[in-house]
């Protein structure tokens, strides 16, 4: 497994700590031996193609299935054994699921606010969340996206320890999904724990600090996104000139370890080590063999790319 903890991951108590975690429905290991940490007061995704089993272990840590083996800690408790303790502590986002449906939306998020000591502001949630013209809308009739909405206010209202979020931004529009980034990132600078899953990578980019990537059941890379695509490959610098350049002397100039080839007639590509270093070097030695690149671009590996690396590219049901 690629690992490498992000600073001051040790510090302290873990908000959620998985050891072991096994978990099987019939002959199907869901879960198997998987390893879990999560800082406090940060943002960590997880991700994983369907089926590797992100959904079953947040579902244990929120107290909803018991595991088969291993040991979960979720803001130092057990969540199933001590879960009258946790659940006035911890927020929760289904992927479906519990809101009545006949109940309209402003009653169904003061009912869950009155049952927390110190709420937020319903009306202020609601808005903020674009829920304030649906208040009086029954569930049923909510679109899919205000239905989403409603139930991330549901989660955070009770101002939670620590927010369990499933797909937030699932079938969210841009404006509504921009919305939900910002209340996490609020969150966060609130001092709360968030563990959310998604199959956005570009969601998990910009908010997570750590990530952790399942597949069939295992952690199998965990990291800051900025770790885990440095690792996943080096960057590669592209350019365009005439063909058939002099790449034995255009290497002579570089880094040992870098490559140079021509893919096609007139089009380079650089790998191993960009920096702005290795930048100036082959525009400097262009300019010194008189070519002039039609184009140059530094193409940075994304999480899509190491996510695919890690998991392959088939479908999977």
């Amino acid at each position: 497994m690629r690992e490498e903890p992000s600073p001051g991951r040790d510090r302290e108590a873990p908000a959620v700590e998985v050891t072991g975690l096994v978990k099987r429905y019939g002959s199907k290991t869901a879960v198997d031996g998987l390893d879990l940490s999560v800082a406090p007061r940060t943002v960590t995704a997880v991700l994983g193609p369907n089926g590797a089993g992100k959904t079953t272990t947040v579902e244990i840590c929120e107290g909803y299935r018991r595991p088969d083996a291993g040991t979960v800690r979720v803001l130092g408790l057990d969540p199933v054994a001590r879960a009258a303790e946790l659940r006035p502590r911890i927020g929760v986002m289904l992927q479906s699921g519990g809101v009545y449906s006949g109940a309209r939306a402003e009653e169904m998020l003061r009912h869950i606010a009155g049952l927390h000591a110190h709420p937020l502001d319903v009306d202020m949630l609601m808005d903020r969340l674009g829920l304030g013209s649906c208040g009086r809308t029954s569930y049923r009739r909510l679109s899919g996206g205000q239905q989403q909405r409603l139930a991330l206010a549901m989660a955070v209202v009770g101002r939670p320890e620590l927010v369990f979020l499933d797909e937030p931004t699932a079938g969210l529009d841009p404006q509504a999904r921009r919305a939900t980034w910002d209340l996490v990132c609020d969150l966060r600078a609130d001092g709360v724990t968030v563990l959310l899953t998604t199959h956005h990578m570009d969601e998990a980019e910009q908010l997570a600090d750590d990530i952790a990537i399942i597949d069939a059941g295992k952690v199998i890379a965990r990291g800051s996104p900025e770790v885990l695509c440095r690792g996943g490959a080096e960057n590669t610098l592209r350019f365009t000139g005439r063909p058939a350049l002099d790449l034995t002397s255009l290497l002579k100039a570089l880094p040992a370890g870098t490559t140079a080839v021509e893919l096609t007639p007139g089009s380079y590509r650089i790998t191993g080590g960009i920096d702005p270093q290795l930048l100036a070097t082959v525009t400097s030695w262009c300019a010194q063999h008189g070519v002039m690149p039609d184009r140059i671009s530094v193409e940075r590996h994304t999480l899509e790319d190491v996510f695919l690396e890690l998991t392959g590219k088939e479908l999977r049901s």
